[in-house]
């Protein structure tokens, strides 16, 4: 049996809206398009995950629910603040602390942990996760609490500037 993590990073940011601290940045048009083409595009693949999971930061949930709702997703969403502002240690125990009965999880949140997670997770190289991008791990265990340090395979990394928004139904 394998797991499969999804890293989700949040869609670009408003920077010129009003928000009285970066927790309550929200979603600029342009990332808002980014999600809703990502949540097609892995509906259309048949990747949706078993549970997805957000960070609290308004920009994360906001690039989870317009992806979901753009493609569809069936799967329950939690939110948690620890994956604001997380380390990867920190990352590590959201992904351990799962319910086996899910193969498929997502989590949603931000650089550079995100980047940095998938370097641990495999064990080595440099990734870099552009806003809105997904990326998704395969691991060669039975239980999320076996998810560690070299344990993940990258299957892919997809940022939604190589997708054609018209070619996603």
């Amino acid at each position: 049996m394998s797991k499969n993590l999804i890293l989700f990073r949040h869609g670009k940011s408003d920077w010129e809206a009003s928000f009285n601290r970066d927790h309550d940045r929200p979603v600029a048009e342009r990332g808002r398009r980014a999600a809703k083409t990502m949540g097609r595009w892995l509906a259309a693949g048949d990747r949706v995950p078993d549970l997805a999971i957000t960070s609290s930061a308004v920009r994360a949930k906001t690039t989870l629910e317009l992806a979901a709702a753009a493609g569809q997703w069936a799967c329950p969403i939690q939110e948690t603040g620890d994956l604001y502002e997380a380390t990867v240690e920190t990352v590590l125990a959201v992904i351990q602390r799962q319910s086996d009965a899910y193969a498929n999880l997502m989590l949603v949140g931000h650089e550079p942990t995100w980047s940095d997670t998938l370097t641990y997770l495999m064990g080595g190289g440099t990734v870099r996760m552009p806003t809105a991008a997904m990326a998704c791990l395969a691991f060669e265990v039975d239980q999320w609490t076996q998810v560690g340090q070299g344990r993940g395979s990258l299957l892919w990394l997809m940022p939604p500037k190589l997708l054609n928004p018209v070619s996603i139904p």
